[in-house]
């Protein structure tokens, strides 16, 4: 089983325009909301591809309600912890092939809050085998309470996969309770070695091995359309994508997270690992929606993927 963790999630708002008129009226007949948040995102992707996944984070107010609601009529498990603040919505216009965003900053989180959803947590995640933790944390939070939540699921020895930057990332990273898989692009490595990380192997190499990264077992890192670049142990691994036609790339970071906590559940192999959770990411690319893979294509693509040790 799989728990996702959100502990920003959102209510996402889609206002598609022809054409995006300012300091006037715009009016759309056609309007999407959807549970939204990096977690989010990657909850619906493993419910997609059939694997067991409960959801949980924070939510308050209608707004938090909205969310549990639609988890529900998509048979979803969810298990959040209530918080007195307002769930936050975040609203994307698409127009003229454009995609401007207007995100609200979210509830603020009081401390007696933040000590409840350890105690939740830590009762919950006893049950899972994979936990997936995504996207920001919101205010009221200290920025190492990321590594608080790993060391209560590394008591279970309970796999953890983190996708977040900034310094909830640098913070995890200085303790001594890791994470079993990070996925960082290389602009998110240069801000944590404080030098620029191209593509090139032997650089990847070097950084992946610097002592920052020490009890971490699998470090994969995105390289957009050219792929990806892992470590797993004490090999590292050079994954090559084919070209696919892009619709809309947002979530597919998300759905990489997906592919690697399902492979990690499925005990898949290094390679079928980096592959399935490539192909995840490539699907929802090709897909309008956020957050949603189309699987009759997996398997063309899934064969397309080079992963070599390097």
């Amino acid at each position: 089983m799989i728990l996702t963790v959100t502990m920003n999630p959102s209510v996402d708002i889609s206002y598609p325009l022809e054409t995006l008129k300012l300091d006037t009226v715009n009016r759309v007949s056609t309007v999407s909301k959807t549970p939204g948040g990096k977690g989010l995102n990657v909850t619906r992707v493993l419910s997609e591809v059939g694997e067991d996944v409960v959801a949980t984070g924070l939510v308050g107010g209608k707004l938090g309600d909205f969310i549990k609601e639609k988890l529900d009529q998509a048979k979803i498990g969810n298990q959040f912890f209530d918080i007195r603040g307002d769930t936050r919505n975040c609203i994307a216009i698409l127009h003229e092939g454009l995609q401007t965003e207007i995100l609200e900053a979210g509830p603020s989180i009081a401390p007696d809050e933040a000590t409840a959803f350890l105690q939740h947590f830590k009762e919950l995640s006893k049950d899972f085998d994979v936990i997936a933790i995504s996207g920001s944390l919101p205010t009221g939070l200290p920025s190492d309470y990321y590594a608080t939540v790993i060391s209560l699921a590394n008591a279970n020895q309970t796999k953890v996969v983190l996708d977040c930057s900034g310094q909830a990332l640098q913070d995890v990273l200085d303790q001594s309770e890791k994470p079993f898989v990070i996925k960082p692009n290389t602009e998110e490595l240069a801000q944590l070695v404080g030098r620029e990380v191209t593509d090139d192997i032997e650089d990847l190499k070097a950084t992946l091995n610097q002592d920052l990264f020490n009890g971490i077992e699998w470090i994969i890192v995105s390289l957009g359309a050219k792929g990806a670049f892992a470590k797993h142990g004490d090999k590292f691994y050079r994954v090559r994508i084919p070209k696919i036609e892009v619709v809309n790339p947002v979530g597919s970071g998300d759905s990489t997270v997906a592919g690697i906590a399902s492979a990690l559940v499925q005990g898949f192999s290094d390679a079928d690992l980096l592959k399935r959770a490539n192909v995840l990411g490539m699907l929802n690319a090709q897909e309008e929606m956020t957050g949603h893979v189309n699987m009759s294509n997996y398997e063309t693509l899934f064969n397309q993927i080079q992963v070599e040790e390097v």
